[in-house]
């Protein structure tokens, strides 16, 4: 683990760092006097609000109000932590990162396995990149590829490669460069059961990359033999550089014309990805070998509105289809599907009918709500009291996703509409949902706590609950945290609790289950108990807990101070409220150096 980054980095960094050059890696600027504007990469605008003033080494707009310096813009730009902002800028800048308490990097020999991997999958895509276009063995697998349509363009700009037959070869190959058995047996090269023989032989390899373009790990396809005894694809499992359920296919290429575009397409895998980028809808990105993930959503949630998908028409791809967009709309984003029309992927479109014919189909992607009402309508009679009954229920769960009360009683219109059954009936079936559902379906409803007993387990309550392993630890949250810090009903519930048991002067769990009128979290703390989870924390994890605690309500608070300004920003001609704005930015700024300095003492203690 590093040290904590002293504040002299900081502050060289800030020095050092030209926030006008920063800025418009990201945003187009145009020059106007002392200041630099542009369209906010933070909210929709057609007229420039965002400004950055190089003398004051600060950005702000004026239309979301956000706001703060360059190691702030990278962090909210790049989705990354204060201390890896701070050592991107440090290398882009050329200041040395030093550390406070006399750390020195290397004297405790950290762990630098991570980075270590990381080289070595460079390296092995390096070489079956070598073996598709350079060896004669590869040439078959480069035959395929470039009748699929991928030109050589294409091809470099991926590094697809090419996996040798010869399954002992990589391994006699690494050990003549100086790697350990050990490391290599770790690297997930190989396989778990025969150590010498590579995981993946004979395969089109499409190596995967992290968001900074470094190679992590590998997919590998199928091409000649008996398929009934190969999948078509093998795809890496999770290692210490990669997590395929927090990683997307062509991220690192595709980020930049995501955030331009304010969309992103995801698609069913390596070649549909490899098409779309060829030609030049360059916002494709892909799964890796599993179904879709709220992760892999969260990645690009912050530089797009808009998803598109574009998955297979057969019963899995509809399935996913359906499944994504209840994810999509959840996180609050917009949803179309791209239809396909002659073709089966976006390869083949690209073949036979050419780069212009796939960009229509994408430009020409309907609405999710439309998709599944043209979906439902195939597969239930519309004409029948069931089949409207069951049609209606299979869309309650698109509303149920839906963010907004206005997207909800549009989507419930439009389903009346199809059904040709009125608003009111609809919204009384959409309220009482379950109960139709028993009635038309014959499923059993699930047995239900009673509300009182019903218990949020979020992350909120879980750091609170794990106080509970070292009472001495509630001090420093008391401290630090009033009930009106939790949004979590449950997690302020628990904390009121443990506040009296220690005014009782014993926080002991007899005590605290004493003092707890509320059953469900009863339940919960004597299964924390008996699972003997509360072992698995130190002073140290819980004293990180109440730190993201804080970190959480200041955020919430700093959301709130937003949300006012916004109000105000159009009634700013009344003096009480121009000094109100004031007082609402002053406060937002003290948030802001709080947030600003816990990211240095908490962000930095994690290397990266």
């Amino acid at each position: 683990m590093d040290g904590i980054i002293s504040q002299e980095t900081k502050d060289a960094v800030l020095s050092a760092a030209d926030i006008v050059s920063v800025v418009s890696d990201y945003v187009q600027l145009e020059n106007r006097g002392n200041q630099w504007w542009g369209c906010c990469p933070f909210h929709h605008e057609k007229t420039p609000s965002f400004s950055v003033t190089p003398d004051k080494n600060m950005y702000y707009c004026f239309g979301c109000h956000e706001g703060g310096d360059a190691i702030k813009f990278v962090m909210e730009m790049e989705k990354i932590r204060f201390p890896e902002a701070l050592k991107l800028l440090a290398r882009k800048f050329g200041v040395e990162v030093r550390y406070s308490n006399n750390f020195v990097p290397g004297a405790e020999k950290p762990d630098n396995s991570k980075e270590l991997y990381i080289d070595l999958y460079n390296r092995v895509a390096d070489m079956f990149h070598y073996g598709l276009v350079k060896t004669e063995a590869g040439k078959f697998a480069l035959d395929y590829i470039t009748k699929r349509g991928i030109s050589m363009e294409t091809i470099e700009k991926f590094k697809l490669g090419y996996s040798p037959a010869d399954r002992q070869w990589l391994k006699k190959f690494l050990k003549s460069k100086n790697f350990s058995d050990e490391f290599l047996a770790n690297s997930g090269l190989f396989s778990k059961k025969y150590p010498d023989i590579a995981f993946f032989s004979d395969r089109l390899m499409f190596p995967i990359f992290d968001r900074r373009g470094q190679a992590v790990a590998f997919g590998g396809r199928f091409l000649r033999g008996d398929p009934e005894k190969s999948p078509k694809y093998l795809n890496s499992g999770d290692l210490i550089q990669y997590k395929k359920g927090e990683t997307l296919y062509a991220f690192n290429f595709a980020k930049n014309a995501i955030r331009e575009n304010k969309k992103v397409i995801f698609c069913e895998g390596y070649m549909d990805c490899v098409a779309y980028h060829q030609c030049g809808i360059n916002y494709a990105v892909a799964p890796l070998g599993t179904a879709l993930t709220d992760d892999q959503i969260k990645l690009v949630r912050g530089f797009a509105d808009t998803i598109l998908l574009s998955f297979d028409s057969d019963g899995a791809g509809q399935a996913a289809t359906q499944r994504a967009i209840l994810m999509c709309r959840r996180q609050g984003l917009t949803v179309k599907i791209i239809r396909l029309h002659n073709a089966k992927d976006p390869a083949e479109i690209m073949v036979n009918f050419g780069a212009e014919t796939l960009t229509n189909e994408v430009n020409n992607a309907i609405l999710d709500s439309d998709y599944l009402l043209s979906f439902l309508s195939q597969k239930y009679q519309k004409d029948t009291p069931e089949g409207k009954s069951k049609f209606a229920l299979e869309f309650f769960p698109y509303i149920d996703a839906l963010q907004t009360d206005i997207q909800k009683e549009s989507s419930l219109v439009l389903l009346g509409q199809t059904l040709n059954i009125s608003l009111e009936a609809i919204k009384r079936d959409f309220n009482n949902r379950e109960d139709v559902k028993k009635r038309t379906l014959n499923t059993p409803t699930e047995s239900r706590a009673p509300v009182q007993d019903q218990v949020v387990v979020n992350a909120e309550f879980r750091a609170v609950l794990a106080v509970l392993s070292d009472t001495n630890q509630f001090e420093l949250m008391q401290s630090r945290l009033t009930e009106s810090d939790f949004e979590n009903p449950s997690a302020r519930t628990l904390f009121l609790i443990l506040k009296e048991c220690y005014k009782a002067g014993d926080l002991s769990f007899v005590s605290v289950l004493s003092h707890c009128e509320h059953d469900g979290i009863k339940q919960k703390i004597t299964e924390s108990v008996s699972k003997g989870e509360f072992s698995q924390y130190t002073a140290q994890s819980v004293a990180d807990s109440i730190e993201w605690l804080e970190m959480q309500s200041l955020e919430r608070k700093k959301k709130s101070i937003l949300e006012q300004m916004g109000v105000l920003q159009s009634q700013l001609s009344l003096p009480a409220n121009q000094e109100l704005m004031t007082k609402l930015f002053e406060e937002k700024k003290r948030i802001d150096e709080k947030l600003n300095k816990k990211g240095l003492e908490y962000g930095s203690g994690v290397g990266s």
